[in-house]
């Protein structure tokens, strides 16, 4: 049975709001997903009635705000199914994905790589993805290599074994492109990178937010995501690290809270996972967060992957049928919808993305428009920018028609004052 969407949409204060006098069209979820009224509450009821720093306090503020702060930790571990969270739980919170992967970077990755070593990303990756590997690499005199993509826009795996070979220290994937919305096949190339004794991280912010995803399954090393882009609030990044690496894991941040004991000559670091929290923590975002899970755990991580994908398939079919779109507008991305998330990314020479996402938000069509952090995939695809819409669970098959309606007529102004 699919998810009532009509009854979701209710449960979403913004998506009521009206825009250039437009009711408003949200298709920028790639970038952020909007609120339940859920966890704005749960925001706000923290702050009203349990605002207080966690872990060190013996009242009773304290020990409430600490135990819904770590109920919420053990409720992301179970998410994305770690296993043994409940002896060690293996979720590190951050400020988004963003910093995850700095932080694996400066720690784990800046411990074990050599001279010669070799980090393999893909072509598709975002800057958060490739510019901290950049620089380790040129720091360790190691090398960054670039897996290929092919002309449908994919992984080309014919190159698999050229890429993924004994010299590979790390595989640090994009699981769901952010800029094309193709799914990879992480499990082949997980499959392939533990072969060759490399780890592997996924970068899950398109992914864990739109389809069930399974470490234990998947095997990986490290998954990093972020909380905005799946309901909960900005500001909070998850990082996972699979046990064996966590257990000799040194941190990055130091200071309070991640300390057992001080001395004005040393320290001793906290237990797991608070030896890697430096600080205060951000509490009340933690908190909220748990309600964007439950909410996702209620409608069904597999349901809501079920909609987008029904949602692409009606797109694709309304660009199939729309001549003057076709002849006129380039669509990236996979052609298998199995392959594609529910990212549509478009490039015409008629006009510049930026002005094509002006004209559709003065019809109420929020839009991305820009390289999406992709700036070397763009020069590969030939183009300055693109223009993208990208779906989640409220949005509806007549939003979409909308979006192409309005398209279309964008594109049309634009052609008629060349």
């Amino acid at each position: 049975m699919n998810p009532n969407i009509s009854q979701i949409r209710k449960d979403f204060p913004i998506l009521s709001t009206i825009v250039n006098e437009k009711q408003l069209v949200y298709l920028d979820n790639a970038a952020t997903s909007q609120k339940p009224i859920q966890v704005i509450n749960k925001l706000t009821d923290y702050y009203k009635n349990t605002n207080s720093n966690v872990h060190r306090g013996v009242h009773t503020l304290s020990g409430k705000a600490t135990d819904e702060f770590e109920d919420v930790r053990l409720k992301v571990a179970k998410f994305i199914n770690a296993p043994n969270y409940k002896q060690m739980n293996p979720i590190i919170w951050t400020r988004n994905t963003t910093e995850s992967i700095n932080i694996i970077s400066m720690t784990w990755a800046n411990d074990n790589l050599e001279e010669n070593d070799e980090i393999v990303v893909t072509a598709m990756e975002h800057h958060s993805n490739l510019i901290p590997w950049q620089r380790l690499c040129k720091r360790k005199k190691a090398k960054l290599k670039i897996f290929p993509i092919n002309n449908n826009q994919e992984l080309d795996l014919k190159y698999l074994d050229e890429y993924i070979n004994s010299n590979t220290k790390l595989v640090s994937i994009v699981h769901s492109s952010n800029s094309m919305g193709t799914i990879n096949p992480i499990k082949t190339l997980i499959k392939k990178a533990k072969s060759v004794n490399a780890k592997v991280l996924i970068d899950g912010a398109q992914s864990v937010p739109h389809m069930p995803v399974d470490v234990t399954d998947l095997d990986c090393d490290f998954l990093v995501f972020s909380a905005h882009k799946m309901l909960g609030p900005t500001g909070l990044g998850i990082l996972y690290v699979k046990k064996d690496i966590l257990q000799n894991l040194e941190p990055h941040f130091l200071g309070g809270e991640m300390v057992l004991d001080v001395s004005y000559e040393s320290a001793t670091w906290n237990d797991i996972p608070m030896k890697f929290e430096a600080g205060t923590p951000n509490i009340a975002d933690v908190i909220a967060f748990g309600s964007a899970i439950d909410y996702l755990n209620d409608i069904g991580m597999s349901k809501i992957r079920e909609h987008e994908s029904e949602l692409t398939a009606f797109a694709l079919n309304i660009l199939d049928e729309n001549k003057y779109l076709k002849n006129n507008s380039t669509l990236f991305g996979p052609k298998n919808i199995l392959n594609r998330s529910g990212v549509l990314t478009f490039h015409s020479d008629i006009a510049h993305p930026h002005d094509l996402g002006t004209l559709l938000d003065n019809e109420g069509i929020a839009v991305r428009t820009g390289h999406h952090c992709t700036m070397p995939l763009m020069k590969s695809l030939g183009v300055p920018a693109t223009l993208r819409a990208s779906f989640y669970i409220y949005n509806t098959e007549e939003e979409i028609t909308k979006f192409f309606e309005c398209y279309s007529k964008s594109l049309r102004f634009f052609d008629n004052v060349r």
